[in-house]
């Protein structure tokens, strides 16, 4: 199985005749995606200006790619565009992460239940050394959201469900963005990690019903535990 090293959505398929990085990506993508990354993690920080030329400079890439990038990120409400003023990034607002979870609850259960019933055992080996990889964890941190990121993608892949994995990435990469706000903001005290060890065991398993509980228990506690320290 591919493995995945950043916070990847639902990837585009680049045309034959369209510029590419390296990786074979185009440049909007891979313009996309570094932006994308920043504002998740809040590299770029709520409200920071998203300048076409200077950013044009930072990421060695034409105005058209930046162009197309920064489109898609308004599209997906990370980037918002003023007027007469121009483009930055979204704001913050924690009563978001409450609304995100709301929608993500039965979404997450649902994408679980399919993965317990559609995911080969090639993605279901790769999900086990993912959460193996989790299982030291006693604190949520930037590189355990990262790690629980990626098993969120793993398990939307899993799913063989296209559209339902757009929506969800989408959705998850909104509430990331809170969660990796919530734990810059409250260092020395965050709180304790919820792992997905059940998830990831009940999909293995087979197991659909238990699939979709554990992972509604598990993004309704992951909620919780970020909602206290904000």
């Amino acid at each position: 199985m591919r493995q995945e090293t950043d916070l990847i959505a639902v990837a585009e398929r680049p045309s034959s005749s369209a510029p590419t990085a390296p990786g074979g990506r185009t440049l909007a993508e891979s313009a996309y995606m570094r932006l994308r990354d920043d504002i998740i993690t809040v590299k770029l920080q709520p409200g920071d200006p998203l300048d076409e030329k200077q950013l044009s400079r930072d990421l060695d890439v034409g105005l058209t790619p930046v162009r197309d990038a920064l489109k898609r990120l308004r599209h997906e409400r990370l980037a918002v565009i003023y007027p007469r003023r121009g483009t930055f990034v979204a704001e913050i607002n924690i009563s978001d992460e409450r609304w995100l979870t709301e929608v993500r609850t039965d979404l997450e259960g649902l994408a679980a239940a399919l993965a317990a019933e559609r995911a080969t055992d090639e993605e279901c080996a790769e999900l086990k050394r993912m959460a193996e990889a989790m299982e030291d964890a006693v604190e949520v941190s930037r590189d355990y959201i990262a790690q629980d990121t990626e098993i969120h993608r793993a398990i939307y892949r899993a799913a063989h469900n296209p559209y339902l994995e757009a929506t969800l990435t989408q959705y998850s990469n909104l509430a990331m963005r809170i969660w990796h706000y919530g734990v810059a903001r409250a260092r020395p005290h965050t709180p304790r990690s919820c792992a997905q060890d059940d998830v990831v065991e009940a999909i293995c398993a087979r197991q659909p019903g238990a699939a979709r509980k554990a992972a509604q228990a598990h993004l309704l506690g992951f909620s919780a535990s970020v909602r206290s320290m904000l």
